[in-house]
């Protein structure tokens, strides 16, 4: 059965505190981004619109659009991210590890600085209409709804209060002897402030990639393998005009 748990989306109280603990949580982020060892390869381009964005950002019909923060609602550029990573000698099978994290996300988040917490749906499992809350170290947790789920990988969607505007997907494949394993996003800022501290300060930009560059890590370590090859992240901004779009 289906079952709504207490809303725990960010109060305006919760906003501020979390915003006083920002520093410190920003400084313990910044410690562990200085100590990296893994192998990073990064790419920053411009790309034209894709001709099926919409399709690709579809939202399902059939899930409530209450509080739903799509692209539309942001600012700024939309930028169309892929941190990619190669995992040798794992002893899970794509469909297993891929169970594993929809069965207890945290099991692969970085918890010391980033995890997610479930205020609608059923423990144990991950479906279509669940809702989390990304707890992370700024001024806004990031609030996020389950819009689709398969067996290698599952898709969210942006809700109100998140730093970003759009949708991330998280999914698993298998190369040979080895797992790939990729989120993929596509999103724009969710305020002008948002855009500052990504796009002016960068502030934002090396949080979140420090974020999903030690998820794939704790990926790796899951499934029981090694990263191979490093870690890919490749970015392409595109600007994009929204009719409409609040200035």
């Amino acid at each position: 059965m289906f079952r709504i748990m207490p809303s725990k989306r960010p109060t305006w109280t919760r906003r501020w505190l979390t915003a006083v603990t920002w520093p410190a949580g920003i400084a313990l982020t910044s410690w562990d981004y200085m100590w990296r060892t893994t192998v990073m390869r990064r790419r920053e381009t411009a790309a034209p619109v894709p001709e099926s964005l919409s399709e690709i950002l579809s939202y399902p019909a059939d899930l409530p659009t209450e509080d739903v923060q799509g692209y539309g609602a942001g600012c700024g550029p939309l930028f169309h991210r892929f941190y990619r990573t190669r995992v040798r000698d794992s002893t899970l099978t794509a469909e297993e590890l891929m169970n594993r994290i929809q069965s207890k996300p945290n099991r692969a988040a970085p918890r010391k600085f980033a995890r997610f917490q479930l205020i609608r749906g059923e423990s144990g499992r991950l479906a279509v209409g669940d809702e989390y809350v990304v707890r992370m170290p700024g001024p806004w947790d990031g609030p996020v709804r389950v819009v689709a789920t398969g067996p290698c990988g599952f898709r969210l969607a942006t809700l109100s209060g998140h730093l970003e505007a759009g949708q991330i997907e998280f999914r698993v494949r298998t190369e040979g002897s080895e797992l790939v394993f990729e989120i993929e996003s596509w999103a724009r800022s969710s305020s002008r402030l948002a855009h500052l501290l990504y796009h002016r300060l960068r502030m934002s930009k090396e949080v979140q990639a420090h974020m999903w560059i030690s998820f794939l890590e704790r990926v790796a370590r899951l499934a029981g393998g090694r990263i191979t090859g490093g870690i890919e992240i490749d970015t392409e901004r595109i600007e994009i005009e929204i009719e409409g779009e609040r200035s």
